[in-house]
């Protein structure tokens, strides 16, 4: 690692990491609110997820290779700043319209958190490498999961505008903090390829085409829970709020666990190994959970046991196939983290939409998902392994 002080920098990738999960998560208790201030039924309020997404998506699309030829530093403060520009906007906003238009400017401006994989990739090496990125899954999953919680506590305090005042905040640190740590030439390459090139190399790469789909696989079986919690324990469980986030800090207790697991595993197995164990750990959780629905009747534990298992498996999986994809095309870190990252936004936003239509069945679906993704996972990473 160049000599950079490693606590900051591992306080700037965490600091990425929440600020990457802030914005869709910690404002989902405010949707009646935010229906209310501005007289628009709530399936309208739940679109500026979507288009949120959206813009997320765009932006990184152009960044990550862009970084690669003129650096992270400039595009990430610039996308700091105009992500504050728009939360303050969505903050003030007292027309729907105008609220949706500094969304979409905020969500332009998340997207240069896609250079998350990349400042790893940049500014870690070997094994060290492995295990930030072990503990950037660990924080994400933790993060998510306290998330539900933050944001009712928020809504409570000081209405719907506190969560985007609070991400500016933020987002104002990691900015100043981002100006005073990270060297100007960060991930810099004037021989870079173009856009339109480095895709190319990327998509037809089958070594990291093959890594990402482990790690896609990974992120939508944990995903697919994310996004029908609400109906699971909301609705169906008829939890309230504060219970409903109690819970998730429970899902997010394996993540820690799995975080552990998967540092150690990183010291003293091959990542062969740590794929394989994680991706049996997600077949695991599907056997699991459907044994429990047939055998008893539902309930929040059987519910979140399998799906600790799961997550468990996920953060063993994800870190180690990440730094596979990411040492394929060594010079195009920037690229590489926003093919990755497209990939599994789309795997897991199909994957959830697909799940929540069968919402009423969900574990025998889940169930049965995680046994074939994990079987899938696992013949990809034969085929790696014996390609190597």
């Amino acid at each position: 690692m160049p000599a950079l002080p490693k606590r900051s920098i591992i306080t700037l990738l965490l600091a990425m990491v929440l600020l990457g999960v802030f914005p869709l998560d910690v404002i989902l208790p405010s949707f009646p609110a935010l229906s209310e201030h501005f007289a628009t039924p709530s399936s309208e309020i739940a679109l500026s997820i979507s288009l949120f997404a959206l813009g997320v998506a765009i932006s990184q699309f152009f960044l990550g290779p862009l970084s690669d030829r003129i650096g992270r530093k400039g595009l990430l403060v610039m996308g700091l700043a105009v992500s504050i520009l728009g939360a303050i906007g969505c903050a003030n906003a007292t027309q729907f319209m105008t609220f949706m238009l500094f969304r979409t400017l905020q969500a332009i401006g998340c997207g240069c958190f896609v250079l998350l994989n990349a400042l790893v990739q940049d500014l870690f090496a070997g094994t060290e490498r492995d295990r930030t990125r072990i503990l950037v899954t660990s924080a994400s999953g933790v993060f998510i999961s306290t998330s539900p919680l933050v944001g009712a506590l928020l809504q409570h305090l000081a209405g719907w505008q506190a969560s985007f005042y609070l991400f500016s905040l933020i987002a104002l640190m990691v900015l100043i903090q981002a100006i005073r740590i990270l060297p100007p030439t960060c991930g810099a390459n004037r021989q870079a390829k173009g856009l339109i090139s480095a895709y190319l190399e990327l998509l037809l790469n089958p070594a990291f085409m093959g890594f990402s789909l482990i790690v896609a696989i990974a992120f939508t079986c944990h995903f697919a829970f994310i996004a029908i919690s609400p109906l699971i324990f909301l609705d169906h469980f008829q939890l309230s709020q504060l219970q409903f986030g109690l819970t998730l800090l429970s899902y997010g207790a394996a993540y820690v666990l799995g975080g552990l697991i998967a540092s150690r595993m990183s010291r003293s197995v091959s990542y062969r190994q740590q794929l394989c164990a994680g991706l049996a750990l997600i077949g695991l959780a599907g056997m699991t959970m459907l044994a429990l629905t047939l055998l008893t009747e539902r309930s929040v534990t059987t519910v979140l046991l399998p799906m600790m298992i799961c997550t468990a498996g996920t953060t063993i999986t994800r870190p180690a196939a990440t730094s596979r994809a990411m040492e394929c095309v060594p010079g195009s870190a920037g690229g590489s983290a926003s093919v990755l990252n497209t990939l599994v936004l789309v795997a897991g936003g199909v994957g959830s939409a697909a799940i929540s239509v069968v919402a009423e069945d969900f574990e025998r679906v889940l169930g049965t998902a995680f046994m074939l993704l994990s079987m899938a996972g696992l013949a990809v990473t034969a085929r790696l392994c014996k390609a190597a």
